[in-house]
């Protein structure tokens, strides 16, 4: 196992790389989407623009940026595992089985061979309409240290989402309206989404299968059945079974977050762990750890949660899971670098206990 760190786009610096080899990282998980300006969940409110505008629906990542991208991780000694979320902006239409759905189903097929141009073998998406939404921030980690928490009935409200946003950016700004005044996201079943992800699944995985790209999607966060009006797809363990059988590939599995796996309202985490390494299709792996189930939970230093890391790291051991794992998101510690102080943190975590489990044998 190695272990990694996932970096946003405004993070994507030399200085960045540095801290993550000095830290103990071997892999970086990349974000292309400029979605967090600042580098942890941001809070959510009732009426905003969520994480702002997505980007450019005219511009796909290219293969020389992606290349340039890798080879700046590679001169620091790191290599560049998996990018992280596509641009809401690229394939909104697909989420929403909108007009442009078959243009931006040959978008993302474009991405995907521009990846796999590129050497990138891992590409993490999230296929939500609310996508992450209704976190609030509060003293919840040891010491006080800053972190966010989910809290049912006395988080924000859950507001339909307005027309021109998706997955919390807005992709319209003509359309939009954070009071929602111009109408909003049309509710659907659990099954249409299902439905929807089929399509997508069917139309990119055989591009997938061709540029050595795997797809790897993560579970719902908050995994609650719905969020504003809205279905989610992966809110229980037993899920992910679905997602594998959709479409039996090598190339379709799981970014495997342990966090939110263990928010879920069923399920044995370590059980859950044990079902779905064995199956040979986690991609890679975020481990971070909480206190609490939906719809009350908070997230908490890795080391004081209720998830045993120590426990599930040995069960990903024994069943020959061999990837990234990296810390997904951390309490801001108090200092000058709260972010930077969490990762170095959750990272020595990580590395000595994979020293323990792995035999004794550090990874370099």
């Amino acid at each position: 196992m190695r272990p990694g760190l996932g970096l946003y786009r405004h993070m994507l610096t030399a200085d960045n790389f540095r801290f993550a080899k000095q830290a103990g990282a071997t892999d970086i998980v990349a974000h292309m989407t400029d979605y967090f300006k600042t580098p942890r969940i941001p809070t959510a409110q009732s009426f905003d623009a969520g994480w702002g505008e997505a980007g450019d629906p005219e511009r796909l990542w290219s293969f020389e940026e992606l290349r340039d991208l890798r080879k700046a991780v590679n001169e620091e000694g790191l290599e560049l595992a998996a990018l992280e979320n596509f641009d809401p902006a690229h394939w909104y239409d697909v989420l929403l089985d909108g007009p442009r759905k078959a243009q931006q189903l040959e978008n993302v097929k474009t991405l995907i061979r521009n990846i796999g141009r590129a050497g990138i073998g891992i590409m993490g998406y999230n296929f939500s309409l609310a996508g992450v939404w209704g976190h609030v921030e509060g003293p919840y980690a040891r010491g006080e240290a800053l972190s966010v928490g989910f809290l049912g009935d006395e988080g924000p409200q859950q507001t339909p989402v307005p027309s021109g946003m998706i997955w919390n950016m807005v992709y319209d700004s003509e359309v939009f309206d954070p009071q929602g005044r111009k109408g909003h996201v049309r509710a659907i079943s659990h099954d249409e989404l299902w439905g929807r992800l089929k399509d997508f699944l069917d139309a990119v995985v055989p591009v997938a299968e061709e540029s050595g790209v795997r797809l790897a999607l993560h579970p719902d966060d908050p995994p609650m059945p719905t969020l504003r009006g809205l279905p989610r797809l992966v809110y229980q363990p037993q899920m992910y079974q679905r997602l594998l059988d959709l479409k039996p590939s090598a190339n379709s599995g799981m970014e495997f977050c342990i966090g939110t796996l263990a928010e879920m309202a069923d399920g044995d985490i370590y059980d859950v762990i044990d079902r779905y390494s064995a199956s040979g299709r986690i991609f890679y792996v975020h481990l971070r750890n909480i206190r609490g189930k939906v719809p009350n939970y908070h997230e908490v230093f890795i080391d004081e949660g209720d998830v045993d890391m120590i426990r599930a790291l040995r069960i990903l051991h024994n069943n020959s899971y061999e990837g990234v794992i990296i810390p997904d998101h951390t309490p801001q510690m108090t200092c000058d670098a709260p972010w930077h102080a969490g990762m170095a943190y959750a990272l020595g975590y990580i590395k000595a206990a994979l020293a323990v489990i792995e035999g004794g044998t550090v990874v370099e």
